[in-house]
């Protein structure tokens, strides 16, 4: 039995949630959108490819800059409406440089940023 990107659930927009995380540390590295073309073109190439609501376009992770993030894993939630990437990760995945999107804690109440951009 082969997987249909069909049968996730995606929002008004045709859009699903994508958690990137990395395969080695198991660090949660960034979240972004698929449509059902994305999932399918990330299972049929192994490069990790999202839609940019802002540009209105596929986005294959890296592509540009360089900081690919290639497909070890692909898991479907529960619901059907959330994805879960592992992935190898080259150079930063956020776009401020840094390992993580994640970068920025709330504690006690005060906004605390747990680690500055990468050096290239």
């Amino acid at each position: 039995m082969g997987f249909d990107p069909a049968t996730l659930k995606y929002n008004d927009q045709g859009l699903i949630p994508a958690i990137a995380q990395d395969a080695e540390s198991g660090d949660v590295l960034m979240m972004a959108w698929m449509n059902a073309r994305a999932v399918a073109q990330t299972l049929e190439t192994g490069r990790v490819t999202y839609w940019s609501r802002s540009r209105q376009a596929f986005w294959i992770k890296g592509e540009t800059s360089g900081h690919v993030q290639e497909l070890v894993d692909f898991r479907v939630d529960c619901d059907r409406d959330c994805l879960l990437v592992t992935v190898r990760q080259t150079g930063p995945a956020c776009h401020t440089n840094r390992r993580s999107c994640f970068y920025t804690a709330v504690r006690d109440g005060a906004e605390v940023e747990l680690m500055a951009p990468m050096q290239d």
